[in-house]
């Protein structure tokens, strides 16, 4: 009996770990989702690089929630309105993002999650260009055969300190 047991909880530990292994396989998207997944990443990027607020704001789901710096942004009108009036006063140029990892969230291949890197150009309030950067992490989901939107969220990066001049030296005048 004891022999029994112990044959059916080795067979049993197998079969879960040949079940998690699997499950670990599993994290990365079909070949299909990746290229829907990328053709969303073109239209948002162009887009975006058009200035239209309302072409980027149609990527997202009716719920999607944006986070910037500046805080929360609830729903697609709320979405479209940020990313307009962001447009008229930084006017981005040289929209660059990369994406650093991509992977299924739960079991029913319909949500992923993503992150990577950002650059822009931006207008300084003098005219001037300012390059700026950041990190961005998304979820996206599958609404029927397209995927949209659904978090986004980013931040900036500060730029670095000055480097102090080294034919300057403090202390001597």
């Amino acid at each position: 009996m004891k022999v029994r047991s112990v044959v059916t909880l080795a067979g049993l530990a197998i079969s879960f770990a040949l079940a998690t292994f699997a499950q670990q396989n599993a994290m990365v998207p079909d070949g299909q989702a990746i290229e829907q997944l990328g053709v969303l990443g073109q239209k948002y990027h162009e887009a975006y690089t058009n200035s239209d607020a309302a072409a980027v704001a149609a990527l997202y789901t009716w719920d999607a929630i944006l986070v910037s710096p500046q805080g929360p942004v609830y729903g697609r009108d709320a979405i479209e309105n940020w990313y307009a009036d962001n447009f008229e006063q930084w006017h981005p140029k040289n929209h660059v993002d990369t994406v650093d990892s991509l992977r299924l969230i739960g079991t029913a291949g319909d949500a992923v999650w993503m992150n990577g890197e950002w650059t822009r150009t931006i207008q300084s309030p003098n005219g001037g260009p300012i390059e700026v950067k950041g990190y961005w992490s998304s979820i996206y989901v599958r609404e029927g055969d397209t995927w949209k939107i659904r978090f986004d969220t980013f931040n900036v990066t500060p730029a670095p300190a000055a480097t102090p001049s080294p034919t300057a030296s403090p202390g001597k005048q």
